[in-house]
């Protein structure tokens, strides 16, 4: 008898034991999919983890279901990072396998009712709920539980289930649906006895009182004389400008025949057209430094200016990785930057690139994780958002995170709670690959690390053609305010940059990190703003589509006429977002064309893709958007850029909130003047004087640097200490107080004053649930390993309280 480990992908720390026969065991491999039930009437989907002889005690194995791959979908690496993964972020290996794998591979399970064949009940015995369900199925043979569901419209349908169930009425029947389905395309083609001249001419003839038959094969005979390729159906009927059924009347009578062939979704047509560009004497040196630094280090920090041409610098080393046979993945921050990479990396290294990401279909996906795991020639690069680190790489070699300091490489929710950088470096070494990490501004941590000599350094200085750095001028709105100069939220300064830029045909950029038209409506008679009825936030007004939205749970209600509180329609709007900024513009600007970037313009699958398309063949004049604009984006003809406010950049209650400005400000700026002209750069603030703005508006990195650093060193935060946060969250206060005391004064025992809480954090309840945190400090002295250990055991301690069990618990290690 032999027993298989399976680990399903589920919040549980364990993994499940199942007993298999002597031919499943040998067959079995780790990495392998099973369908396998699980509670009572549940079917999982579960990866393999080992195969073993080990009866387990105190419970009887059930059998598996059935082996869903002929050969392991995960590699033994995979399962090692992944392993390391889930006790480095202190979650389970099953919520590793569920952020990891695309939900095509988690088989759904569904549970699936029916009549009983032997059926001779009284109906007299049902209660109303029992018969309406018992009526329905006698209308169709089988029904989902969710069907069931809303045929009584009752969430909880389990009990009227069982009470069938029981008196042998229906039958359960638990099926597992494969999700991923290749993709079809169909192919048109002429039957055989007709494809001689002598035979097509015949039946042309017969063909003369049905001219568009006629004329579909005159198309398909002169495709198939010009083009040896396989003819598809749309484009048949396309040409020949019929409708699908005069292609379906000729089928049916034998004339064409149609077949079908698999296409891969994610396709590269264009040509592979420019030669790599050659490197100036800047990026010569520093590729060479490069590759010196990687003889000695296995990671290594490009320190390079915005428009320094670090991507020319990545093509050459991909070039020589691409050589060696070895695969190579590229990973960015934001899904829109992968749009501009691809296109010209796609001109360089052409059906070798394949792109991961989640804008990407559950099929699409599916086809590239194939592609990898067979090490296909057009999986050799791959580029992708953090998820595509978990790709079953056969042979990595080489690693580029570009823009490392960018908070998106981070998931905050849901587990596990990963760094994608810090993972990324882990996955290397396993290859024994090495990786490159690039940034104009990199994170203090990645700086100290290179400083301290555990990564390699090299820096890169100059533009690139030796384009000037953008002149960066810091605007005191508040004296602007007092002197009556502003329009709107728009300075006088401001204003007559824009008119001149525009006037001579180049393009501007607006950057206002705020969404919507104005994030608090309020009432100058009484003084009350909309709230969130789930948040502790205001409501944002938004003006296209009149409605007031919280951006934390998604709640809106349309825009109210008069005051909520006292009635009066005094109503007033503060603060400002993306969508007011161009409604001024609009009316400032009306013979300009100006387009919105953020995340209410960009939610479709290519409406990235557009928007960066329409700027770079000059359609739009001037761009809004958010932080999405900062993330090193190419645009040639951009001459300005404008900070609206850089004030509530600066003030949010984060210890890193000065070094997320001055990044942030630092790439913002970074998209103007890319050409031979000098860039210029507006900051807007009511605080010109301050410490940062002033490192901004001189391109001081390394004032910054020291200057943070000297504070997380006499406040105790990374990089000289690990921090590992603990979220409590329960619908009821004074629950999840007491549980984030409890549970803090307990760690207190252990670390003392390295206990930061419990606090509630800035928004204290989000869709219903309030929440604390508390902030556990770790010195470099102090073991990680037996922190973790110590949070564990508290943790397992505060789940078998009675009173706080209801009170979810979020672990977040290295939470920055």
């Amino acid at each position: 008898m032999y027993f298989l480990d399976v680990i399903l992908p589920i919040p549980l720390k364990q993994s499940f034991t199942y007993s298999v026969n002597n031919d499943e065991a040998a067959f079995l491999k780790p990495g392998m999919r099973v369908a396998v039930p699980f509670g009572k009437a549940k079917v999982y989907t579960g990866i393999v983890f080992q195969v073993h002889a080990q009866q387990p005690m105190g419970y009887e194995t059930k059998s598996i279901d059935h082996i869903l791959d002929e050969e392991p979908v995960i590699t033994p690496l995979q399962l090692k990072h992944w392993e390391w993964m889930a006790a480095y972020y202190m979650c389970s290996l099953g919520e590793v396998i569920k952020a990891a794998l695309p939900s095509a591979f988690l088989l759904e399970s569904e549970t699936i009712i029916k009549l009983t064949a032997r059926n001779n009940m009284e109906e007299a015995t049902l209660s109303d709920d029992e018969f309406v369900l018992f009526e329905a199925l006698q209308h169709q043979s089988s029904l989902h539980i969710n069907d069931a569901r809303s045929i009584l419209d009752r969430k909880n349908i389990v009990s009227v289930i069982q009470k069938l169930l029981d008196k042998n009425i229906i039958e359960i029947e638990e099926t597992v649906y494969e999700q991923y389905t290749p993709k079809l395309k169909r192919y048109i083609k002429l039957a055989p006895q007709f494809t001689s001249e002598e035979s097509l001419r015949e039946l042309l003839d017969t063909l003369t009182r049905a001219p568009k038959q006629r004329d579909v094969l005159m198309h398909l005979f002169m495709l198939n004389s010009q083009t040896r390729k396989p003819i598809s159906s749309a484009s048949l009927q396309k040409k020949s400008k019929v409708t699908a059924s005069v292609i379906k009347s000729l089928t049916d009578k034998g004339i064409l025949e149609e077949y079908f062939i698999q296409h891969d979704r994610v396709e590269f047509s264009g040509e592979t057209s420019i030669e790599v560009k050659s490197l100036n004497q800047a990026q010569a040196t520093a590729l060479s430094e490069i590759e010196a630094s990687f003889q000695t280090n296995d990671v290594v920090l490009l320190h390079g200016v915005t428009s320094s041409g670090k991507t020319e610098i990545y093509v050459r080393l991909i070039e020589k990785m691409i050589a060696s046979g070895k695969q190579v993945l590229y990973m960015l921050p934001e899904i829109a930057l992968t749009t501009q990479l691809i296109n010209r990396l796609q001109k360089y290294f052409g059906e070798k690139i394949s792109v991961y990401h989640s804008r990407f279909s559950v099929n699409e996906r599916v086809e590239v994780w194939k592609n990898v795991l067979n090490n296909k020639a057009k999986a050799q690069v791959v580029i992708g958002a953090r998820s595509s680190l978990f790709l079953p790489f056969r042979n990595l070699g080489f690693i580029i995170i570009d823009e490392e300091h960018e908070p998106s490489f981070k998931q905050y929710s849901p587990a596990p709670r990963y760094n994608a950088r810090d993972s990324a470096i882990v996955l290397a070494n396993l290859h024994k690959a090495k990786l490159l990490m690039g940034s104009a501004t990199p994170s203090l941590e990645s700086y100290h690390n290179a400083k301290s000599g555990k990564f390699g350094l090299v820096t890169l200085m100059k533009r690139f053609g030796n384009v000037m750095m953008p002149d960066i001028e810091l605007v005191d709105i508040k004296e602007k305010t007092r002197k009556k100069q502003m329009t709107g939220h728009f300075s006088d300064r401001l204003l007559e940059e824009m008119r001149e830029v525009l006037k001579n045909g180049e393009q501007v950029i607006l950057f206002q990190n705020r969404r919507g038209f104005s994030p608090v409506v309020e009432c100058t008679t009484c003084g009350i703003s909309p709230q969130c009825p789930n948040c502790d936030v205001s409501l944002t007004y938004h003006q296209h589509k009149n409605q007031l939205r919280c951006h934390y749970c998604g709640y809106h209600m349309a825009m109210m006429q008069s005051c909520i509180a006292c009635g009066s329609e005094t109503l007033d709007t503060k603060g400002f977002g993306t969508e007011q900024i161009e409604t001024e513009l609009k009316t400032l600007f009306p013979d300009y064309k100006v387009a919105r970037m953020d995340q209410d313009t960009t939610k479709g699958k290519h409406s990235y893709a557009k928007l960066i398309e329409a700027l770079e063949n000059e359609e739009i004049n001037i761009l809004v958007g958010t932080q999405m604009l900062a993330k090193g984006l190419d645009f040639r003809n951009i001459s300005l850029v404008g900070v609206m406010n850089a004030d509530n950049l600066l003030n949010f209650p984060d210890f890193r909130a000065h070094e997320r400005s001055f990044q942030l400000l630092q790439q913002v700026s970074g998209r103007a003047g890319r050409t031979q002209k000098r860039g210029k750069v507006l900051i807007q603030t009511y605080n010109p004087y301050h410490q940062i703005l002033k490192q901004v508006s001189v391109n001081d990195y390394n004032a910054m640097y020291k200057e943070q650093l000297e504070e997380r060193y006499n406040y105790k935060y990374p990089p000289f200490f690990r921090t590992i946060k603990i979220v409590f969250k329960d619908k009821n206060l004074a629950r999840v107080q007491n549980a984030s005391i409890w549970f803090g004064q307990a760690l207190e025992i252990q670390f003392k004053e390295n206990i930061l809480g419990p606090e509630p954090p800035p928004i204290g309840r989000i869709k219903n649930k309030f929440i604390m945190n508390l902030l556990v400090k770790i010195p470099k002295s102090q073991s990680l390993e037996k922190t973790k250990k110590y949070i564990e055991n508290v943790q397992r301690s505060f789940n078998s309280v009675k009173e706080f069990s209801s009170v979810r618990i979020n672990i977040d290690v290295d939470n920055y």
